[in-house]
């Protein structure tokens, strides 16, 4: 029998890097997996991209309540519950000093990275609640326990996110959901090619290097790094894993 068999996940920011990394593998230990984004042709190459009848999508803009309101029932109807949820979407925003920053990036930013993940948590809990409980993961970032110049909306996004876990961890624990945060290091995936040519305009591949340089592993994580943790925190070998900070960032936060 599969970590999965008869669960239901759904995956918010289901056609990024991660995304698509958590629906192979959550998919291929049996879950029937719902992948969530803003863009009906990226979510279509994913769904295709990870090649199971497990895998469906929805489109959804996280920041409206309606519409994660939306894809939760979705999730309900096309699969008769939700047990897992992997609140994963986000953002990056700008490479600035806070006093250039655009006000309306930085509460962009917080609205998805944020405010995304608050709604994501009000409507899959009572959903979990009536399946016995079940897991939600959001993902953080190292970013969410550590500062640094320049990234001003997306560190304070990732670093509130962990506060909800833990509000959200203590609501959830008389029903049996449990929450926590994964928290990645740089990851190859879009955002860091995005965040490397901010850092660096025209010299993105030398921002990769220096950044590489920081982590004791001395390289980036893979979007399967991630998905691995993120299943672990969902499966039963976690089951008295609750309100925690899980770090998959190559020893980045042992600086």
């Amino acid at each position: 029998m599969s970590r999965f068999d008869n669960k239901v996940v759904a995956i918010t920011g289901g056609s990024g890097g991660i995304g698509i990394a958590a629906g192979k593998l959550f998919s291929n230990e049996g879950a029937k997996v719902l992948l969530v984004d803003l863009n009906e042709d990226a979510l279509k190459k994913a769904v295709a991209e990870i090649g199971s009848d497990n895998v469906s999508y929805a489109v959804a803009d996280v920041t409206v309540a309606d519409q994660v309101e939306g894809y939760t029932n979705l999730a309900v109807e096309r699969y008769g519950g939700l047990d897992i949820l992997l609140a994963n979407a986000g953002i990056e925003g700008n490479v600035m000093p806070i006093t250039a920053y655009p006000t309306e990036t930085f509460e962009k930013v917080l609205a998805v990275n944020v405010t995304g993940v608050f709604l994501g948590l009000k409507y899959a809990m009572p959903e979990m609640a009536k399946r016995g409980g079940g897991s939600i993961v959001i993902t953080s970032s190292v970013a969410g326990v550590k500062g640094g110049p320049g990234l001003c909306a997306y560190t304070t996004s990732k670093h509130a996110v962990i506060g909800l876990m833990r509000s959200a961890s203590n609501e959830g624990a008389p029903i049996g959901v449990r929450v926590n945060t994964v928290n990645p290091a740089p990851v190859e995936t879009r955002m860091m090619r995005s965040l490397e040519e901010g850092m660096a305009p025209g010299a993105a591949d030398q921002a990769k290097v220096a950044m590489a340089a920081t982590i004791p592993l001395g390289r980036y994580g893979e979007p399967s790094e991630v998905a691995d943790m993120m299943a672990f925190l969902s499966s039963d070998a976690a089951s008295f894993c609750t309100g925690g900070v899980y770090m998959v960032d190559g020893g980045s936060s042992s600086k």
